[in-house]
């Protein structure tokens, strides 16, 4: 590596967190905070799709989602978000973070909106519709995994990159305490407005005409938060790492560098940073090289965030089958259509604001003191402990008098997911990868994680069905029962703990020590000897900001 583009990566590392850094989270992070809302604002609205479209006529239970549209309509997201996590990943290290950036935005905008304008001249029409409009939604969601984490990790210095990556994930507990709040205030608003009767009075009429509109107006509200964040992604630069490393123009690099962080380098041209001059660094994916240095790094990210996914996504998706499940979500039949939208969503905001937020910014505040391999590792072994705590005595907990209980351990399971391998799964692909790699590995990780949460969004939702044919919701096979459920969630989060231990610690070091590209530019005889380079990437020196 030239002495120039040293200086650049330098200053990066050494730099002072400065107002373009939050700004930076802020943009990325909104992002985030849509994604959450669209992925997860689905399971607020399915059992109302259920009552809406799916009622027979004289019937006296409420109509629901027959079990291959549910599982269509939960999971199709996910597998549009696994495919875009790939494609898009390896994009961004084609073309460039930034060029990239804006599109996976775009595409979140219009199908938040068409999957709130879905139409049909049938129920399975009007269903066919949203899981297309939600598949491409997953699939500009996707994109924006291994983006903002990338970019991200490239904007930080090495001192709170872990915090700042972090951060850019922890709107995703905002995009979901945003989702039950505002399916909380629509829900509320049309049940007071039209009054709709009890179950018990009018089969039928429990379900008013305007209740179409519920459903529409909290899945469509995803397009705004996006939508106000395109103009900033837009003015992004590009990273410097990016520039410097892959696209090989320090100076552009320094240029950009110095308009947002307020370092002043000079812009000069290097004539040593020419892509020819190292040919270490060549290297790709499928390389045996690329084995011996980083294969049993991704394969640990890669099960880890599968595991993890598993069973985070069964837990968050089902959480209306749980709390159904040990009564603190009244039966069906004694509610309208609207008011069960606004008992699940008031259900699902209690567990957010209690456990899944808090868990989130613990993460923020303490992943740069304790390290990514610690609160990894801490996180799973108490999912474990706590899951295997709700089910072994599963019969105690789903007797009214402990059902509070049930909710605590139920919150620190969550907490526990936030507070732990939900962050870190994404922290640590973003950090130990090679730049010109560092987009695709990480879309590579978050994709198996999105298998997982495939597993988890089809899986769960057959898994959970009552043992007794008789018990299981109409349409139904019988399951192996909750309880059951959550013993294998339980023993998901066992096998975590166990992959974690192929997972680095990252905490403390620069990128180009991380994924040894310093190591690669020593071959390349660019510009210093290499234990020059080599004093440059562990030494405490720093660059004055």
């Amino acid at each position: 590596m030239a002495r120039k583009g040293k200086e650049v990566l330098n200053a990066l590392d050494a730099a002072k967190t400065q107002m373009y850094h939050f700004t930076a989270i802020v943009i990325a992070g909104m992002g985030f905070f849509t994604d959450a809302y669209d992925l997860f604002s689905i399971s607020l609205v399915t059992k109302l799709l259920g009552r809406i479209y799916y009622h027979v006529d004289g019937s006296k239970k409420p109509g629901t989602l027959p079990p291959n549209v549910a599982a269509a309509v939960n999971g199709v997201a996910f597998c549009g978000t696994l495919a875009g996590q790939l494609f898009f990943g390896w994009l961004g290290d084609k073309l460039g973070r930034k060029k990239v950036y804006g599109i996976t935005l775009m595409v979140m905008v219009l199908c938040s909106l068409g999957s709130g304008l879905s139409f049909g001249h049938s129920s399975n029409g009007a269903m066919a519709t949203l899981c297309f409009f939600r598949f491409w939604l997953g699939f500009g969601i996707g994109g924006d995994y291994p983006l903002s984490a990338t970019i991200m990790s490239e904007y930080a210095n090495k001192k709170t990159r872990g915090a700042f990556i972090a951060a850019v994930f922890a709107m995703q507990g905002f995009g979901i305490l945003a989702g039950g709040i505002v399916s909380l205030i629509v829900s509320s608003a049309f049940d007071h407005a039209f009054d709709a009767p009890t179950y018990e009075v009018d089969p039928v009429g429990s379900t008013v005409p305007q209740a179409d509109y519920v459903w529409r107006i909290v899945l469509m509200f995803g397009a705004i938060p996006a939508l106000l964040t395109y103009y900033w992604r837009m003015k992004m630069p590009e990273t410097a790492r990016y520039t410097a490393l892959v696209a090989r123009n320090t100076k552009q690099a320094a240029a950009d560098m110095s308009k947002v962080l307020q370092v002043d380098l000079i812009a000069e041209e290097d004539p040593q940073s020419n892509p020819s001059s190292s040919k270490t660094n060549s290297f790709g994916l499928f390389s045996k090289e690329f084995a011996r240095r980083h294969g049993l790094h991704l394969v640990g990210t890669t099960t880890t965030w599968l595991l993890l996914d598993i069973a985070y996504y069964s837990s968050n998706l089902f959480q209306k089958d749980i709390y159904s499940a040990i009564g603190w979500i009244p039966a069906a039949e004694t509610m309208n259509a609207i008011h069960e939208v606004y008992t699940v969503s008031r259900a699902q905001t209690l567990i957010a604001l209690c456990g899944t937020v808090p868990g989130y910014w613990f993460t923020v505040a303490l992943i740069d003191y304790l390290g990514r391999f610690f609160i990894q590792l801490m996180g799973f072994i108490f999912m474990t402990v706590f899951m295997f705590a709700l089910a072994i005595p599963y019969d105690h907990w789903r007797h009214r008098d402990n059902r509070i209980g049930f909710l605590i351990m139920y919150s620190l399971t969550m907490f526990f997911a936030n507070f732990g391998p939900n962050a870190t799964t994404f922290v640590v692909p973003a950090e130990i990868f090679p730049a010109r790699l560092r987009s695709t590995c990480h879309g590579i990780s978050a994709a198996s994680g999105k298998a997982g949460a495939i597993v988890g969004a089809f899986g769960f939702l057959y898994a959970a069905q009552s043992t007794d044919p008789k018990k299981t919701d109409a349409g139904y096979p019988p399951g192996i029962g909750v309880r059951n459920s959550l013993l294998m969630l339980g023993g998901v989060n066992f096998l975590g703990i166990v992959f974690t231990l192929l997972v680095p610690e990252s905490k403390g070091k620069s990128l180009e020590e991380l994924s040894r590209e310093h190591e690669e530019q020593i071959g390349g005889g660019g510009g210093g000897d290499g234990t020059e380079i080599m004093d440059v990437a562990n030494s405490g020196r720093t660059v004055p900001v």
